[in-house]
């Protein structure tokens, strides 16, 4: 008896759950039938690229996933296990009509999950996603005959790869990085790169470690100590830390100071953008740091909402030069569309090859603002319901409110973002102000409200 699918596995813009509970190797065949039958029908194609990341339940998983596609007449070419940025880079080489990555991010060991880009690397949008998710949840499959099942082959993904960034990057200067790879996928790219570069590479857990059990995958500051340490000790020019697949990057100034996903933006449309001009995605819970230093020197700047599929669809939308995720998500469309994260420390060390100054002063230079995030921890099934109730209570309270994604309140002296997570069972809240006493004050109101309403809602919800 094949194992039941939860709607909950389809995100906005990738499918994750718990290894052998919410997804499985019998999922992900019926995820491939839907996949492949997705490709010939609506895409009019005959072609996925499709690798993993190192987690020990990746290769099951894919596996039954090229089965799955395999059985519809649509071909395979497999990258095996690399880093993100391999697969969907080999992806647009091959002219994919669909690139498939198996990860789950940022997420634990015990979790996996599937991401889909078109093969120039703009991710699946949701509705997109969701046809192939009721595909799957209708068993509506195109199975073909035992003569016209498709074909598999697996491909380099790090040749190509590889030079093309001995092409697009050199230093003359040998900059000292420490770099952090966290036991996962960006173990099997960056450190040979880095070196080859030139580049003065201290390893940080860079041998492969599929249970994450150096750190674990998500470069949350609590979680790089030993990377903050090594840069002061070894008195590194600077760090990264990588995620899981190698789609966020976390950088480190030559102090130890861990940089914000707004501050690294920033940086890269100051210094690393020749020029000034063209329209800068961000999303809604990024700094208003980023458009007071980015919009005097030509740019415009654009809201969106958050998720790595809206950033990159709308970079390509807008030809921008520059994509920033509050979550470590940046873009640099000269190189990728996809956010490869190991374009940013590249171009980082690149900057400061060329402006010649330490990156803590660049970083000084930037006024920002207090901030604090929580996150509330919410049922899957009530969570959206929970912020839309707020979007009705506050849209009658505040004059400035932004429903775009979630519901954002902006003040004269601060803003406040409550919006459900796409990827975990989650409510975050996000609050910037102009000062400690006002940020306080702000998340302590808006926590007490989103908490109010979750507890009616378990309350009521059979």
């Amino acid at each position: 008896m094949s194992q039941p699918i939860s709607k909950q596995i389809f995100r906005a813009y990738d499918i994750r759950g718990l290894y052998n509970k919410d997804i499985s190797p019998d999922v992900f065949y019926k995820i491939g039938l839907a996949a492949g039958t997705y490709v010939k029908q609506m895409m009019k194609g005959s072609q996925i690229v499709i690798g993993s990341d190192i987690r020990q339940s990746s290769p099951p998983l894919t596996h039954a996933f090229i089965a799955g596609v395999t059985a519809t007449g649509v071909h395979i070419k497999y990258t095996g296990t690399t880093s993100f940025g391999q697969t969907l880079f080999t992806g647009g080489e091959l002219h994919a009509d669909l690139i498939a990555f198996v990860t789950a991010s940022h997420l634990p060991p015990e979790w996996n999950g599937i991401k889909f880009y078109y093969g120039d690397g703009v991710g699946l949008p949701e509705d997109k996603l969701m046809a192939i998710r009721d595909l799957v949840l209708r068993d509506f499959f195109e199975v073909v005959s035992w003569d016209k099942i498709g074909q598999v082959q697996s491909v380099d993904a790090k040749a190509g790869y590889k030079n093309f960034f001995f092409s697009h990057f050199k230093f003359k200067k040998k900059l000292k990085v420490a770099l952090d790879c966290g036991g996962a996928s960006m173990t099997l790219s960056a450190p040979e790169i880095f070196t080859t570069l030139g580049l003065h590479t201290v390893p940080v857990y860079c041998d492969p470690d599929p249970t994450f059990s150096q750190r674990p995958s998500d470069p949350k500051p609590k979680n790089l100590t030993t990377l903050v340490e090594t840069v002061k000790q070894q008195r590194c020019d600077f760090g990264v830390a990588f995620d899981g697949d190698g789609d966020r990057a976390v950088i480190v100034d030559n102090t130890g100071k861990i940089l914000s996903a707004d501050q690294t933006g920033i940086i890269l449309g100051k210094y690393g953008i020749k020029e000034k001009k063209g329209t800068i995605i961000v999303n809604v819970e990024c700094s208003k740091s980023v458009k007071e230093q980015l919009e005097p020197l030509g740019f415009t700047i654009k809201q969106i909402p958050v998720g790595h599929t809206f950033l990159t669809l709308e970079a390509k939308q807008e030809h921008a030069p520059l994509g920033i995720e509050s979550s470590g998500h940046l873009i640099l469309p000269e190189y990728f569309l996809f956010d490869d994260a190991l374009v940013v420390p590249l171009k980082i060390a690149e900057i400061l090859e060329h402006v010649k100054k330490p990156l803590h002063e660049l970083v000084t230079e930037i006024p920002m603002y207090p901030t604090k995030k929580e996150e509330i921890e919410c049922a899957d099934e009530i969570k959206f319901d929970v912020v839309q109730q707020l979007k009705q209570k506050l849209t009658k309270e505040f004059e400035h409110v932004n429903t775009m994604d979630g519901v954002r309140v902006d003040l004269p002296d601060g803003w406040i973002l409550i919006r459900a997570s796409n990827t975990s069972p989650i409510i975050r809240l996000t609050t910037e102000a102009d000062n400690e006493t006002i940020l306080q004050d702000l998340t302590t109101q808006f926590l007490a409200r989103t908490h109010e309403i979750i507890e009616h809602m378990k309350a009521t919800t059979p």
